[in-house]
């Protein structure tokens, strides 16, 4: 299976293949929701309506495997693998590991999760003709990346954010301190963005929502 890898080009970001064991056939319409609900406010998927770039968009990572023949199946298997130790990859030019936590889902859950991903993640449009990637994100303006990568978690009135996956940041108003050190090394539930964002990009971010929390 390493030859998918190599076929995903930036989407490396989605290897894993198969980690943990082959998954069970898995109910793909209730893995919609459950993908909705807990992945879709980081990944890109135009089936299930999201379009959020703090994680690698799903449609770009498995274009190019599915104009290569690959067939769901082992999409699925590459899917739950990520799910459960994501990062199982070296990352190449200009690409940093992944900060996905894992398990984010198990059992039946991950079965119908991945069984919906395999069915629609990079399935081309009519009329499209070659797979798209997302341009390297290097933006070093702290409300763009706050939009970008923390909005869909966090609500953040000032940059017009309204997350609840994390807590609000306008009640919480943060020093800039206790930001960075937070979007370095995660939480609970946030993952560290330190393998993502380069230094810059991490005190910039910091210093916007400590400057802003709380203020319209």
């Amino acid at each position: 299976m390493i030859r998918v890898v190599l076929l995903l080009g930036v989407a490396v970001l989605l290897a894993g293949c198969g980690t943990g064991g082959l998954v069970k056939r898995g109910d793909p319409g209730t893995g919609k929701q459950i993908f909705i609900n807990t992945c879709g406010s980081c990944h890109t998927l135009a089936a299930a309506g999201t379009s959020s770039a703090i994680g690698p968009s799903l449609d770009a990572a498995f274009c190019e495997a599915r104009a290569e023949g690959y067939r769901d199946s082992a999409i699925e298997d590459i899917v739950a693998g990520q799910v459960r130790a994501p990062g199982q990859y070296a990352p190449g030019p200009g690409l940093k590991g992944a900060n996905m936590p894992p398990n984010l889902v198990r059992g039946k859950e991950l079965a119908d999760v991945a069984a919906y991903v395999s069915q629609n993640a990079g399935v081309q449009t009519p009329g499209q003709k070659a797979c798209t990637q997302p341009a390297p994100f290097t933006s070093t303006n702290g409300e763009t990346i706050f939009k970008t990568k923390c909005g869909g978690c966090h609500t953040l009135a000032a940059a017009g954010t309204t997350g609840t996956k994390g807590p609000s940041l306008d009640q919480l108003k943060p020093p800039f301190a206790r930001v960075k050190k937070q979007v370095i090394n995660g939480g609970v539930v946030m993952p560290p963005f330190k393998s993502v964002l380069t230094d810059k990009q991490i005190t910039a971010v910091a210093k916007y929502v400590a400057s802003h929390a709380g203020k319209k």
